[in-house]
């Protein structure tokens, strides 16, 4: 790393943290992000569905890039109640989300973050992987810079703390207490592989098109909370997030929950056949 100061230094390389070095670097700035993971995206687990207008505001047109780390374009937005046995499902379907600026993406955070940060890299941005911040360097009654868990430090006019939900840096300088058990959900994730004909057949979309559903009910199993599908090109996102302090209540882990949701009739047609690639587990913060 630089031994050089920066005007500011943001911690964690998720969309937040390189939105914000991004903007800081586009304004003159010398901006150095680090990231305590091997590469952006590598610690990061969220589902996700990305909407489009705020990320087109930073990258114009991002969609229309050939590498532009994007699933499918959502074209239908779904609920669903269960019962142990049965379900019901409504929702929107409207091809005007792909007008304009098309509504939101369904995107894979491994991927997109590489490709954010690599956004962000273009325009100026020092970015650093695999470095762990362990507190804030304080001068003169400020914060002037970061220690990292090697004993390197690096001084900042600005730190941007946006290391997660539990931001361990912001406790640990004071600026947050740390979060109780009933202000944050737990979610659990799989990525489960399908073909792409079988994802548009099972969903009804066209070639391309995507959904995302939000499931509530029997599947919660009294709990705050709610399972999801998002579709991706060639796999589905299926998981679960409820409120932690409900987990610790009823001594269930989310991947037991996961589990129980993957055998209900409704959720087991739609990801027959399918292959995990991966299981993810993350603190949400609620409120």
């Amino acid at each position: 790393m630089s031994e050089s100061a920066y005007d500011a230094i943001v911690v964690g390389a998720g969309p937040a943290g390189t939105a914000a070095a991004l903007t800081m670097a586009r304004a003159g700035l010398k901006v150095a992000l680090l990231e305590r993971g091997e590469y952006p995206g590598a610690k990061n687990v969220q589902g996700a569905v990305l909407y489009s207008r705020m990320l087109h505001e930073l990258v114009p047109e991002f969609w229309k890039l050939p590498d532009a780390a994007i699933e499918r374009p959502v074209v239908e937005q779904k609920q669903c109640v269960t019962t142990e046995d049965s379900w019901i499902t409504f929702g929107y379907k409207s091809l005007k989300f792909l007008e304009g600026v098309p509504n939101c993406y369904t995107i894979i955070r491994v991927k997109f973050d590489q490709w954010f940060a690599a956004q962000a890299e273009a325009a100026g941005v020092e970015l650093f992987c695999g470095v762990t911040v362990r507190e804030v360097i304080r001068k003169d009654g400020r914060v002037a810079g970061i220690k990292t868990s090697d004993g390197d430090e690096l001084e900042a006019s600005v730190v941007v703390a946006c290391d997660g939900a539990n931001s361990l840096l912001a406790q640990k300088a004071g600026f947050i207490d740390e979060l109780k058990p009933v202000e944050v959900a737990l979610g659990a994730k799989e990525v489960i592989a399908l073909d792409p004909q079988v994802i548009e057949d099972r969903f009804q979309l066209s070639p391309g098109e995507g959904s995302a559903m939000e499931m509530f009910g029997s599947v919660t199993m009294g709990m705050l909370g709610y399972a999801f599908i998002y579709t991706n090109k060639e796999s589905i996102s299926l998981g679960v997030g409820c409120r932690l302090s409900d987990y610790q209540a009823k001594g269930l882990r989310p991947s037991d929950h996961l589990e129980l949701v993957k055998q209900h009739p409704y959720i087991k047609k739609l990801i027959s056949g399918g292959k995990t690639l991966e299981y993810s587990s993350h603190l949400i913060p609620e409120g």
